[in-house]
C-alpha cells in the first residue's frame, strides 16, 4: 500500500480509497499548502495575518489549521477533469470530484513536490505540485499520454475552486491578454481607520495558464449546474459557455480540447495563487512562463529547481540505519524537514505562541544554528523587566498578541532553559549568555545570562504559600483555563517543569563558571520537589493541580481525569519522584494511559464540563487535551523515560508515535508517516473505534522533541560543554545499529554493536579506546566510531 523510494526522499501511496485523507504538505516562507491524496487543499499565505486565496463555499474563519480537517465535494481542491469526446465517459484527477474508480493511482509525497501518477481508460496523467521560495504561488504541471492503440479526442478541464471570497465584493473573469482567470474581492472592514490596511491586501485570486484554453467558465454554478461536481453540466457541452463572475461564486476552469495519437503526450503548467492587482500577474506570466534564463529555462523551471536547494537546507543532524526500515526513513528524511517548516514559518503566525516559538527553535538549533540563536534573543528582547516572558512573540512590526496569546498563561518561562541547554549541547555557543540584550520597551539592557536567570527567579517568586506555582488562565495546556482564574489555583505540572528549568540553569551556570548561581537553584529545585511530594503525591501518581476552590484533581478518586500524563513525565525529569515513586507511576500510565497508538494525555477522558478545570473537559473525549495521544506530551514522557532509564519503555512509546509500517495500523491513523502529527485519537478505552485516527496537524512542539529524544536518548549522541557524549541505548531486540552524526563541523561515522561478555559500554575512536564515553577536542573532520555494548 506504501512504500519509500528514491532512497527514502519520496513515500508514495498506490489507493485513493483505503487512506483517503492522506496528505503531504510543502511550505515556503510565504505560504503553506496542505495537499489531500484525493485533490482537496487547504493553503495559507502571509500578508501578514495568515489569509486564504481558495475558499470554502461559504464564509469561513482565518485563523488556524483545524484538527482532522473534514474535507467534502465542495471543499477547495485543484482538480483535473478529463472527458472522451467520443463516448462522453468522464473522470477526475486526482480522484476527487468525480470519485471515479481508476485502473491505478499513485500519491507520491516528496521532499520538495508532490506528485499523482495515474491511469484510467488508456490514458495515462501525471500531474506535480510545487512552490517557489519566497513567493505565495502553487506551480502545477499537468502531463496527460495517450497509452491506448487509438487516436484519442479528449477534453480536459482544470478547476480550481475559489469559493466564497466576500460578502462585500466579489467577481470574476477571463483576462485574454494574460490567458488567467481572475477572481477578484475586497476584504470586508466596518472601520473607516482599518481601510489602510485593507487596501493593501492581495485579495486577488488567479489561475494563470502557459497554453491558450479552447474555452473557460469562471462561474462556479453555472459550471457545475443541475449535474453537480461528479459531472458538471458545464462538460456536457461541446466548449465552456466562457461565463463571468458577478458577484456570484467564482471559479477557476479552463478548457483543452486535444487529439492524441497512440504515445503522443502533452503537459500543461499553471500557476495558481493570491495578487494584488493586474500587473503583479503580468509580471508573475512574465518572470515564470516567457522569460528564458541563461540556461534557456524558464522561471516555472528555474524555481522548481531553486525550491529543491531550499527544502535541502532542512537536513538534519543524523542519518541512521537500524532493523527498522521504517524508523530509519522517517527519521532520516521526514522528521528534520518537519522541524525545518516550524523554524522557518513560525507555524504561519506573526505572534507565534512563546512556549511554542521556544521549543520549534529548540529543534532548529539542529538544522539552522544561527536562526536558534536569534529567535533566543528575539524572545527575550520582550521579557519584562519583572522576569515575565509574554504569551506571544511578535516577530512582524505589525503584529499584535492575538487570540490565545490575549489569555494569561504561566508558563513561559520555564522554556528558556530547557530549550536553551538543547542549542549550547549542540553549539557549546556559551558566547551567547554574555550578549547585552534590551527587555521590552528598550529602557533597560542586561545579558542573556540575566535575563534567564531574573525568569527563573520569576518562576520562584510565583507561588502559594504551598510552594506550588500558580497557573492562573493555563500552562502548557491551554484549555486548562478555569483552575485558576481568581489567582489561587496552581498547577502541579508547571511546579515540576519550573523544578526541572531551575535544575537545567543551574547546569548551564556550571558550565558557565556562575557556580554560586548554580548552587542557589539546585537549592530551590529540591524546596520545589518537596513541596510537590508534600501535596500532590497520591499513592501512585502525581495530582495535576490544585484548583482555586482548594480542590485537588487528576487524583484516584476522581471519575473522569483521574490521571494526567504531565505530572508523571515532568515529575521523572524534575526528580521529585525518586526510584520508588517512578516506577510506581510507570506501572500506572502503563495501565491507564497507554494505548496501541501511544500513551494518551489523561484518562478517563471528560464526558463533560468540570467548571473547575475548564474547556479542556469540553472537547470531544479522546480528542486533543481531553485524552488523544498528543505527541508533544507523549515526547516529553519519551524524555523522562530514558533520563531515568527506562529505555524499553521510551522506545516502545517512542515507535508507536510514527504511523505503521503494517497496513491496518496505517488505515486505522489515515496518515503517511511523513509528518508526526499534533495527535492521535485517544480515549481508547472509552472509544475503541476511533481511537488512534490522526489529527493531520503538522503544527506540533512533538517534532523537536522527538528529534531529541533520537539524538540524546535513543542514540545517546548528546552534546556538552566538553564534548560529544556517548550512551546509547537500543532496544534490546536490535543487535546492532548506525549512525551518521553531525556535531560542531566533524562528521562521526557510528557503528553500535551488541557484545557478549561485557558488562559495560566500550567505545573506540579511530581505532583508539576511551578512557571516558566522551569526544573532546573536535576537530572539524571524519571520526569513526565503534559502540560495543552488553
Amino acid at each position: 500500500m506504501i512504500r519509500s523510494v528514491e532512497n527514502g526522499a519520496r513515500l508514495e501511496l498506490d489507493t485513493a480509497v483505503k487512506i483517503p485523507n492522506a496528505s503531504a504538505f510543502l511550505w515556503n516562507k510565504k505560504m503553506m499548502v496542505h495537499m489531500n491524496c484525493r485533490g482537496y487543499a487547504v493553503a495559507q499565505f502571509m500578508q501578514p495575518e495568515p489569509a486564504k486565496y481558495a475558499h470554502a463555499p461559504n464564509l469561513e474563519a482565518k485563523t488556524f489549521m483545524q484538527p482532522e480537517q473534514p474535507y467534502y465535494t465542495h471543499h477547495p481542491g485543484r482538480f483535473f477533469y478529463v472527458k472522451d469526446e467520443e463516448t462522453d465517459r468522464l473522470f477526475s484527477a486526482p480522484y476527487a470530484p468525480a470519485k471515479t474508480p481508476l485502473d491505478s493511482f499513485v500519491f507520491s509525497a516528496g521532499k520538495s513536490d508532490i506528485l499523482w501518477k495515474i491511469e484510467h481508460d488508456g490514458l495515462f496523467i501525471e500531474m506535480c505540485l510545487s512552490l517557489p521560495t519566497n513567493e505565495a504561488l502553487e506551480q502545477w504541471s499537468f502531463t496527460v499520454k495517450n497509452n491506448s492503440p487509438k487516436t484519442r479526442k479528449i477534453s480536459m478541464y482544470p478547476y480550481f475552486p475559489v469559493g466564497y471570497m466576500s460578502w462585500m465584493n466579489q467577481s470574476g473573469q477571463y483576462d485574454a491578454n494574460l490567458n488567467a482567470i481572475i477572481c477578484s474581492s475586497i476584504t470586508p472592514y466596518q472601520k473607516y481607520r482599518e481601510y489602510d490596511k485593507i487596501k493593501t491586501l492581495k485579495d486577488k485570486t488567479f489561475l494563470l495558464a502557459d497554453t491558450i484554453p479552447t474555452s473557460w467558465e469562471v462561474n462556479q454554478a453555472a459550471f457545475e449546474g443541475d449535474g453537480g461536481l461528479h459531472y458538471p453540466t458545464g462538460i456536457t457541452g461541446i466548449e465552456l459557455l466562457k461565463g463571468d463572475a458577478l458577484y456570484e461564486t467564482p471559479a477557476c476552469v479552463f478548457q483543452y480540447r486535444e487529439e492524441l495519437q497512440p504515445g503522443q503526450e502533452k503537459t500543461y503548467r499553471f500557476l495558481f495563487g493570491p495578487a494584488k492587482d493586474e500587473t503583479e500577474i503580468s509580471d508573475i506570466k512574465n518572470r515564470y512562463f516567457i522569460e528564458r534564463i541563461e540556461d534557456k529555462v524558464t522561471g516555472f523551471e528555474k524555481t522548481k529547481r531553486e525550491y529543491d536547494d531550499y527544502i535541502a537546507k532542512g537536513k538534519g543532524c543524523l542519518q541512521i540505519k537500524t532493523p527498522d526500515a521504517a524508523l530509519d526513513n522517517f527519521v532520516n528524511n521526514w522528521l528534520p524537514r518537519q522541524i525545518y517548516y516550524h523554524g522557518e514559518t513560525n507555524r504561519l503566525s506573526t505572534d507565534p505562541q512563546t512556549r511554542n516559538y521556544l521549543q520549534d527553535n529548540m529543534g532548529t538549533g539542529y538544522i539552522q544554528k544561527e536562526v536558534a540563536r536569534q529567535a533566543y534573543i528575539k524572545a527575550l528582547c520582550q521579557q519584562e523587566e519583572s522576569g515575565a516572558m509574554p504569551d506571544g512573540i511578535l516577530i512582524h512590526e505589525d503584529a499584535v498578541l492575538k487570540y490565545i496569546n490575549q489569555v494569561p498563561h504561566t508558563d513561559h518561562c520555564v522554556w528558556l532553559p530547557i530549550c536553551l541547554k538543547a542549542y549550547l549541547d549542540e553549539t557549546n555557543d556559551y558566547g551567547l549568555l554574555q550578549e547585552i540584550i534590551p527587555y521590552k520597551g528598550n529602557r533597560k539592557s542586561a545579558t542573556v545570562s540575566e535575563h534567564i536567570n531574573l525568569a527563573m527567579l520569576w518562576l520562584y517568586k510565583t507561588r502559594d504559600k504551598r510552594g506550588l506555582s500558580y497557573i492562573e488562565q493555563g500552562d502548557w495546556c491551554d484549555p486548562m483555563n478555569m483552575v485558576g482564574p481568581k489567582g489561587i489555583g496552581v498547577s502541579g505540572w508547571l511546579t515540576m517543569a519550573s523544578s526541572y528549568a531551575f535544575k537545567t540553569w543551574a547546569q548551564i551556570c556550571i558550565n558557565n563558571n556562575t557556580e554560586d548561581i548554580a548552587k542557589d537553584f539546585l537549592i530551590k529545585a529540591e524546596e520545589l520537589n518537596s513541596s510537590i511530594n508534600e501535596h500532590l503525591w497520591d499513592g501512585d501518581r502525581y495530582a495535576r493541580g490544585i484548583t482555586d476552590d482548594n480542590v485537588v484533581f487528576g487524583v484516584k478518586k476522581d471519575p473522569e481525569g483521574r490521571i494526567f500524563l504531565n505530572t508523571q513525565s515532568w515529575a521523572l525529569l524534575s526528580g521529585s519522584a525518586n526510584v520508588d515513586k517512578s516506577k510506581k507511576i510507570i506501572d500506572t500510565v502503563k495501565n491507564e494511559l497507554e494505548s496501541p497508538y501511544g500513551v494518551e494525555m489523561l484518562a478517563p477522558s471528560f464526558t463533560k464540563m468540570r467548571e473547575d478545570i475548564g474547556r479542556v473537559t469540553q472537547k470531544f473525549p479522546g480528542s486533543a487535551e481531553n485524552g488523544a495521544v498528543y505527541n508533544h506530551a507523549a515526547a516529553f514522557y519519551i524524555f523522562g523515560l530514558y533520563e531515568v532509564g527506562y529505555t524499553e519503555k521510551a522506545f516502545e512509546i517512542l515507535r508507536r508515535m510514527i504511523p505503521g509500517p503494517d497496513e491496518k495500523d496505517l488505515i486505522q491513523r489515515g496518515q503517511l508517516p511523513v509528518f508526526v502529527p499534533n495527535y492521535y485519537r485517544g480515549a481508547y478505552r472509552q472509544f475503541p473505534r476511533t481511537a488512534g485516527r490522526s489529527s493531520q496537524l503538522f503544527n506540533t512542539g512533538a517534532a523537536p522533541w522527538l528529534y531529541r529524544c533520537l539524538i540524546d536518548g535513543l542514540f545517546g549522541l548528546r552534546g556538552d560543554v566538553d564534548g560529544l557524549h556517548i550512551n546509547p541505548r537500543l532496544p534490546k531486540e536490535w543487535n546492532r545499529a548506525e549512525a551518521i552524526r553531525e556535531f560542531r563541523g566533524a562528521t562521526f561515522k557510528v557503528n553500535i554493536q551488541r557484545e557478549s561478555g561485557i558488562s559495560k559500554t566500550r567505545v573506540t575512536v579511530d581505532d583508539s579506546l576511551l578512557q571516558e564515553q566522551v569526544i573532546k577536542d573536535i576537530q572539524p573532520r571524519i571520526y569513526r566510531v565503534d559502540i560495543r555494548i552488553p
